[in-house]
């Protein structure tokens, strides 16, 4: 399961490092994804809404098991 988040991150992590920031895997466990952001991301007021509308959505339609994502 962490393959297949790890792959799915790759694809946005092109547009955070566009705005200074990247998101770092940190695990997953019971449907649930820990993710460290970092960079510009890690202070960014948008950075739950980033996190919930954009990663956890793309996560969610390319690997159904996950049930959220959360920020540690």
């Amino acid at each position: 399961m962490k393959e297949k988040v790890e792959k799915v991150l790759d694809k946005v992590r092109p547009s955070l490092i566009a705005d200074g920031g990247n998101v770092e895997l940190v695990d997953v466990e019971d449907g649930v994804v820990k993710v460290r952001l970092q960079g510009a991301c890690a202070g960014c007021p948008m950075s739950q809404m980033t996190l919930k509308m954009g990663i956890e959505r793309i996560l969610k339609q390319e690997i159904p098991e996950v049930k959220e994502i959360v920020s540690v």
